[in-house]
């Protein structure tokens, strides 16, 4: 049976927060669709005016220009904003370079990977790189001597450092080679220094450090080794992890209130930097013996205490209060763009109060969002695939004769010489179901995490209803489903675990209420801005299966759902979706209550027309082993109610004949692509399988 898909340790967070995949290219249709196209070409004048005053209000007015607005972005770029706000970063006025930062900051968040790797491409880390030793020679100043610069100048330099280190986060998302200029900036213990010195600075400074420690030490050798070879950060790290809040400000202990989220905006902070210290952790493991971390066991004593209170979120709360807050802000940023003032301090955020209770609101569901892509990590529990046998060839040419191998197979007068055993699912054999964890204890919270919004996704092109979008809220609810599924997967089919009836009946109905909520699955070629809809069906269709498996015989095969299953399989072209709806089949084939005989045949004639070499549909390698493999655990107990079928279908001569034509599938796996190496060994796995259940059934004689 094939295993759960192993997920990295903890996923880099994406900083794109509005994704615009579905906007058309090209500066006219931007010009199109942006309602501040006029506004664009006096900010891109004044950027080169001989004013000060002039050039930090145009680099102001481009973070209020690109707000939650990807068309005037896009229209911004055409007019090469990011090069001269670049340039603008070597100002001779102070106050111009802090704006700069700030505009360039915003442009990274909002725009994501492409605007990053433009920015790089116009070398933006040449005047970056002068900023690191300015900023840590400000900052120790201050810190020694916090009276030693106006309360004005003191919070220009932190949301300066703040905007800097933003920069770099995101800079370090965009590619290999991106990373690898990051990388020599050697920034670890300029990080680790914000993170050290945190009851002292402003906790946004703060948190955006670990964030930039957390993607650079994310599979990321040069940061890691520099964090791993000083006992200090790793200290400093879980010190943080197991902090407790201060009474100033309380944690949510209790769950994530969305109610008075803009006097809170600190205590969310305080837990998402919580949370990213366990993430750092979490990416150096496993921790140097010598350190006192390293005899804790952070999964179960820091990290799933500090995250299980969080998953109680009201998702339905937030939309609510955001298409509250929504229309608000979008009045008041037309009143400000109607009326432009140069008076505007250097470093401000340019946020109405509606607007930063909504930055609010979304700053508690990012906290959410990462709480689940670390709690995805601690739940991927599967081993490392094994490394290859010693001697094994690279290409795909065989040790063994082929011809030899298929003259053995066809000669079943005899035992063979070659031993072939049954091992139809080693990593459930030698073990027994262990009782509901921790994690499983997790499945009704992240279940209620997974069901969407009115939020939750873009309007479908052909919807009519009209709704209050608001595209960032809309990127993090997608986020938080498709992790929230993620980990239920996880939990399912990388644990042993086994579910009881009701409980497994309750998980399977919600999830299928989930993934109706989302609509139809979108065949053939997806549509542009869907992609969040799409990629829950995914990870829903992965937790059916974890469930089915989990529970296995306990849930009966309802016609609605083995339909949609069949459908499914037979329509996507994606092996991974194909391969889950097998994996949920084959589950539902081994229900033993009554009707089973019926509903047994149906699956089982449906995972047979899968394979060669009359497959009803033309079927990939992974899904076709995974059918092979089905049926060998479907039918593996000829004592089962259901076997009748097995041998009035007189099945073992379709095995038999399956045999032949799913080797040369498998042989002609190539090792050398991705993933295949993997797909052989679980090819030849599959065959030896099948033959010797073929010759096992029929070893048993007449009717079997």
């Amino acid at each position: 049976m094939g295993k759960a898909q192993k997920k990295r340790s903890v996923r880099r967070h994406n900083p794109t927060r509005v994704p615009d995949s579905h906007i058309p290219k090209g500066l006219d249709a931007a010009a199109q669709s942006s309602t501040k196209a006029q506004a664009v070409l006096p900010i891109i004048q004044k950027l080169d005016s001989t004013d000060p005053a002039e050039r930090v209000w145009a680099c102001a007015a481009v973070c209020n220009l690109i707000q939650n607005d990807p068309s005037t972005r896009r229209l911004l770029q055409g007019k090469n904003i990011v090069g001269t706000l670049i340039t603008r970063l070597s100002d001779t006025v102070e106050d111009v370079v802090v704006e700069a930062a700030g505009a360039l900051r915003n442009l990274c968040v909002d725009g994501g990977h492409e605007i990053c790797a433009e920015m790089f491409n116009k070398h933006i880390m040449a005047p970056v790189k002068t900023f690191i030793p300015k900023i840590s020679t400000v900052l120790g100043q201050l810190l020694e001597n916090p009276k030693s610069a106006p309360e004005n100048a003191q919070r220009m330099a932190y949301e300066f450092s703040e905007n800097v280190i933003t920069i770099l986060w995101c800079l370090s998302e965009t590619s290999n080679k991106a990373l690898m200029a990051v990388n020599s900036l050697q920034l670890a213990p300029f990080l680790m220094s914000f993170l050290m010195s945190r009851d002292k600075l402003p906790i946004a400074v703060v948190t955006a450090a670990a964030q930039c420690l957390f993607v650079l030490s994310d599979d990321n050798d040069p940061c890691t080794d520099e964090l791993r070879g000083n006992s200090s950060y790793i200290a400093c790290l879980l010190e943080i992890a197991q902090s407790t809040p201060t009474p100033e400000n309380p944690s949510t202990e209790e769950g994530m209130n969305i109610d008075n989220t803009a006097t809170s905006g600190s205590d969310n902070l305080q837990t998402h930097l919580r949370v990213l210290a366990c993430a750092i952790l979490k990416t150096l493991e496993p921790l140097p013996a010598l350190t006192h971390a390293a005899a804790i066991d952070i999964d179960n004593t820091v990290i799933i205490p500090l995250l299980a209170p969080l998953l109680s979120i009201s998702l339905a709360d937030a939309c609510a209060a955001v298409q509250n807050l929504a229309p608000i802000a979008e009045q008041e940023a037309a009143a400000a763009a109607e009326k432009p003032s140069l008076k505007s301090a250097p470093g401000t955020d340019h946020r109405s109060n509606a607007e930063r209770e909504l930055d609010a609101i979304e700053g508690r569901l990012r906290t959410v969002q990462l709480a689940l892509e670390l709690l995805t990590g601690v739940c991927a529990t599967l081993p490392e695939p094994e490394p290859p046998v010693e001697g094994e060839m690279d290409g795909d040419a065989e040790v063994v004769d082929e011809d030899d191998e298929d003259a053995e197979w066809k000669d079943d007068d005899g035992p063979s010489e070659r031993v072939l055993e049954m091992d139809v699912e080693p990593e459930m054999n030698d073990s027994t179901p262990q009782p509901p964890s921790k994690l499983v204890q997790l499945a009704k919270p992240l279940l209620a995490l997974s069901i969407p919004t009115p939020l939750s996704f873009p309007p479908l092109p052909s919807s009519t209803e009209a709704v209050v979008q608001h595209l960032p809220t809309t990127s993090v609810l997608g986020a938080i489903h498709v992790r929230a599924l993620e980990c239920l997967s996880n939990i399912f089919l990388s644990a042993n675990v086994q579910l009881d009836a009701p409980t497994a009946r309750e998980l399977w109905e919600g999830v299928w209420s989930v993934m109706r909520a989302c609509g139809p699955a979108q065949n053939g070629p997806r549509i542009p801005g869907q992609e969040r809809r799409a990629e829950t069906l995914d990870a829903g269709m992965g937790v059916l299966w974890g469930v089915a498996r989990a529970a296995r015989g306990e849930l009966v095969p309802e016609e609605t759902h083995v339909s949609a299953l069949m459908s499914a399989c037979g329509t996507t072209t994606d092996e991974r979706t194909q391969v889950k709806c097998i994996g949920v089949l084959e589950c539902l084939a081994q229900h033993r209550g009554p009707n089973c005989v019926a509903s047994n045949k149906v699956l089982a004639e449906f995972l047979l027309g899968l394979l060669p070499p009359n497959a009803s549909t033309p079927t990939s390698v992974e899904p076709t082993l995974q059918a092979a493999s089905a049926i060998i655990d479907i039918f593996s107990d000829e004592e089962s109610p259901y076997d009748v079928n097995f041998q009035q279908g007189r099945w073992t001569e379709r095995l038999s004949a399956a045999v032949l034509p799913l080797r040369k599938m498998v042989r002609a796996v190539d090792r050398r692509a991705e993933g295949g190496r993997e797909l052989r060994a679980r090819g030849d796995e599959v065959l030896e399988n099948l033959v010797a259940f073929v010759k096992y059934r029929r070893n048993l004689g007449p009717g079997y």
